[in-house]
């Protein structure tokens, strides 16, 4: 994607994040609650009706875009290990107004580029589309996976890292049941146990796979890890330098 096309996508969203910090959010309009799409919008930023971007949401997504984000409850790194030790990963959400952002930039994204796969391989993989075949078995070589920050977060406590590890090999699933297979669970354990418990306290990772239903992303095999307050250095070292776009676009920074 070229840095025209990024300068257009964060000058759309520009406007309202500059603002959210400037003026005083209402919750109400003649004593009755917002609707979902106006809510952590600054009143002179109201759009005349519900976006594009917003449309056909989720049950789920509709209760959270319609939540200010002062009522927000920073999720601490207790929950995160709850949630994922009992697989109710599905609880895991984003601050509101981050919601709002990460939406309205996949819908840019997706017509500008196609679809997200694409924009992810070609921008934050480096992937070739047309030759993703691993080199070998799972984990075995470098080249068929890599290490990125979650590009919008969850709504985490400071301290906690999200990342994202893409993998070019398939994440075998029982069919039956839509979990890992107890193969493919134990190969990536060994993984993160190799390449993260080896450099910090097991008990301040967790990782764990979405479910087919929450996937954002479903062509490109992916897990995530959760790190409660590693070294930078370490994070850095792994993710070769990565810089989030949540973070790029907070910057005014394009790729």
């Amino acid at each position: 994607m070229s840095a025209e096309i990024f300068a257009a996508i964060d000058e759309k969203l520009s406007d309202t994040t500059t603002a959210t910090t400037e003026s005083v959010l209402p919750t109400t309009i003649h004593h009755k609650p917002l609707p979902y799409w106006l809510v952590n919008v600054p009143r002179d930023q109201w759009p005349s009706s519900c976006p594009a971007f917003l449309k056909g949401q989720s049950d789920k997504n509709i209760s959270i875009l319609a939540t200010p984000d002062e009522e927000y409850q920073w999720i601490g790194w207790e929950r995160v290990k709850e949630l994922v030790r009992t697989n109710d990963i599905g609880k895991f959400q984003r601050l509101p107004s981050d919601l709002r952002r990460y939406l309205e930039y996949m819908f840019h994204l997706k017509q500008k580029y196609g679809s997200i796969m694409e924009f992810v391989l070609a921008e934050r993989l480096h992937w070739d589309q047309t030759d993703l075949k691993p080199t070998g078995e799972p984990f075995k070589y470098d080249d068929d996976l890599k290490i990125l920050y979650n590009d919008w977060p969850y709504g985490l406590e400071k301290g906690i890292v999200h990342l994202v590890i893409w993998t070019k090999f398939e994440l075998e699933e029982d069919p039956g049941t839509g979990l890992l297979t107890e193969s493919m669970w134990k190969k990536i354990d060994d993984y993160v146990d190799r390449v993260f418990r080896s450099r910090m306290p097991a008990d301040q990772i967790v990782w764990f796979k979405n479910w087919k239903s929450l996937k954002s992303i479903h062509a490109i095999e992916h897990f995530h890890v959760m790190l409660n307050n590693p070294d930078p250095e370490f994070i850095e070292e792994i993710t070769n330098g990565d810089v989030p776009l949540v973070e790029k676009m907070t910057q005014g920074r394009a790729l």
